[in-house]
């Protein structure tokens, strides 16, 4: 019998105590904060009481904390990201002329003091004795008063103080379309410790990772702003601002000039909300009684995209839940607040403005996040493909789904993604550190597209209805867990029976590519023999269909002799012939068809277009 690990658990409805053998382990923490805002001078004060379970075997001597804020400050690595990339972020930097010349200048870097961001922390404690703490950029690093043993808690509590900086990316006040407060990334939050180790990273650019736990934060702020993010408000019936119960008055008398909005958050790794005095706040349910709240600025030139969007949010909620698993939660907020869209825990911020394709586009990517990164909570900085790649499959899915006008293959725009990105040279593996890579386009095509591709090309490899039910798996398995690439890998093994470590391997940790030929047929008498060719390094299993003259088709399978599987015939209606597996180290395979050549009318490799190889022109031959 395996010792069992028994983690910290909460009750959210769905789930009782997680008992986990010693092979897995998390981290978890708990966070008590109030917060007081200043919002004439756009600064905050507020104090944290943070529980931390060490539930690894390792004997801690420090902790790290992240403070995101301080970013936004000139001279920080953010602002040196930003000045040195090839490529930056164009919301991220000014047009500045330089004789006849125009540059690119980092914003960060002309913030002017009462702009910029910052999170300064004192007071710290561990079990109510000082401790020693040392902030160096966005990483405050404490020496404990008293090492955190395996299997037990300790509790850590500080002040803090910071600024809300001019909104440069995602956090920040006064956006671009007026929203006063977007406040992620806001607070101390409590690095990730886990089988590698801390994962204490620099805010240069993008990606988080956080610890599980439970939030129970309070905000005090001017009674005249209406808030939304994370969490369930605990006193509605205070606050009002559509928040109150059905037939409740909310009185708040004259004299009181602050509201205190108390959220509580169960099992969760980030909290974040957003604040405006302008904010229309609406509420309609959501599949299994999920309160959708939209919040939006009452702009007359949009508020009937924010309406329209509103049932297209439930109908994207069910077929998450169908495709994945049902979302777990109680509420979830899409909130007018970002300076694009960013996921984060039961909520999102995006742009408001703009077309009603674009609205529903970035709310289906963003609310698809809330299954990959905040039930599924990878690594970002170290996969971000896992989080952004998967949540863009589920994003085209959903919209094909929706569409009046389906396609075949809805995920396409994704491997001409990949596809330029090859041909570019510049293509690194998706093994690379967010932070790593020259350019953003890089970045993005490789988490987000090329990460996309690793599961439809699992259609071509396993069978869509293998790769649903690995979807499926993956999520029973690992939500409110931290899984790895081997995880997704492994669900997709178990439920197929396929080997796929080459799979993963090669798609994932190289830029192998993938690049099959055909060579020109030859008759045999009343046969044909076919010579196919791998001129990638990259291998796959091959679908290959004939067209004959007289209109018929037959289909021909080679399965992949490293993968030690035979996927079902994706296309019963035509003749299948499933031949001799084709082993790596073979560059060319050959075999028959009992038809002569002058039959033939066209040979085509991969007619579904779901195998990512680079070069299209080879894969088909066509009789002249």
């Amino acid at each position: 019998m395996k010792k069992l690990l028994l983690l910290s658990f909460v009750t959210l409805g769905f789930g009782s105590l997680i008992a986990q053998n010693n092979a897995y382990w998390q981290q978890h923490a708990d966070y008590k904060m109030d917060v007081t805002m200043d919002v004439k001078e756009y600064k905050y004060k507020g104090t944290q009481e943070l529980v931390y379970t060490n539930n690894s075997s390792d004997t801690l001597k420090k902790v790290y904390y992240h403070l995101y804020n301080n970013a936004f400050q000139p001279g920080s690595e953010m602002d040196a990201r930003v000045s040195s990339i090839k490529d930056p972020d164009g919301r991220m930097v000014n047009k500045v002329k330089v004789g006849s010349n125009e540059i690119k200048e980092s914003r960060i870097k002309t913030l002017q003091p009462n702009e910029t961001g910052y999170l300064n922390i004192t007071n710290f404690k561990q079990d109510g004795i000082v401790a020693s703490v040392k902030a160096a950029g966005t990483i405050l690093e404490v020496t404990l008063v008293k090492p955190i043993v395996p299997n037990s808690k300790t509790t850590l509590t500080l002040n803090f103080d910071g600024q809300v900086p001019v909104q440069i990316r995602r956090s920040g006040r006064n956006n671009a379309e007026g929203v006063e407060f977007s406040m992620s990334q806001w607070y101390p939050k409590m690095a990730e410790f886990d089988f590698e180790g801390w994962h204490a990273d620099p805010y240069i650019a993008r990606e988080f990772h956080g610890v599980w736990g439970n939030f129970d934060v309070k905000i005090t702020i001017d009674k005249e702003y209406v808030l939304g993010g994370t969490g369930y408000l605990q006193n509605k019936n205070e606050i009002g601002h559509g928040y109150q119960d059905a037939g409740i008055v909310v009185t708040v008398p004259k004299k009181t000039k602050t509201l205190t909005w108390h959220f509580n958050a169960p099992m969760v790794h980030d909290f974040t909300w957003a604040a405006d005095k302008e904010y229309i706040h609406d509420i309609v349910k959501g599949p299994n009684n999920v309160d959708l709240h939209f919040l939006y600025k009452n702009n007359p030139k949009y508020i009937q995209n924010w309406k329209n969007l509103q049932p297209k949010t439930v109908e994207l909620m069910e077929i998450y839940n169908k495709t994945v698993g049902d979302y777990p939660y109680k509420q979830y907020s899409v909130i007018q607040g970002g300076d694009g869209g960013m996921e984060y825990a039961m909520c999102t911020l995006i742009l408001g403005q703009g077309t009603f394709e674009g609205l529903l586009g970035v709310t289906a990517h963003e609310m698809a996040h809330s299954w990959f990164q905040h039930v599924l909570a990878s690594n970002e900085l170290k996969h971000g493909w896992m989080d952004e790649g998967f949540t863009s499959f589920i994003e085209d899915y959903a919209l094909n789904q929706m569409s009046d006008k389906k396609v075949e293959n809805p995920f396409e725009g994704a491997y001409k993604n990949y596809f330029s990105m090859v041909n570019s040279g510049k293509e690194l593996p998706q093994t690379t550190h967010a932070d790593r890579f020259d350019e953003n386009r890089v970045y993005s095509i490789t988490s987000y597209s090329k990460g996309e591709v690793f599961l439809a090309q699992l259609i071509y490899l396993i069978g869509k209805e293998n790769l649903m039910k690995t979807l499926k798996k993956y999520y029973s398995d690992f939500k409110f867990k931290h899984p790895t690439p081997n995880d997704i890998k492994r669900s997709a093994e178990r439920v197929s029976g396929a080997n796929l470590d080459w799979y993963l391997t090669d798609w994932t940790k190289t830029t192998n590519t993938i690049d099959y030929g055909i060579r020109e047929p030859r008759d045999i008498g009343e046969r044909t023999i076919v010579t196919l060719e791998r001129n990638g390094r990259m291998a796959m299993p091959i679908d290959l269909l004939v067209e004959y003259t007289d209109g018929t088709m037959e289909s021909f399978y080679i399965p992949l002799r490293m993968m030690n599987f035979e996927k079902q015939n994706p296309n019963p209606a035509i003749k299948r012939t499933v031949l001799g597996d084709w082993a790596w180290a073979f560059p060319t395979m050959e075999f028959m068809i009992a038809k002569p050549k002058s039959a033939i009318k066209k040979i085509t490799i991969d007619p579904s277009g779901l195998m990512a190889d680079i070069k299209k022109e080879n894969n088909t031959y066509e009789l002249k």
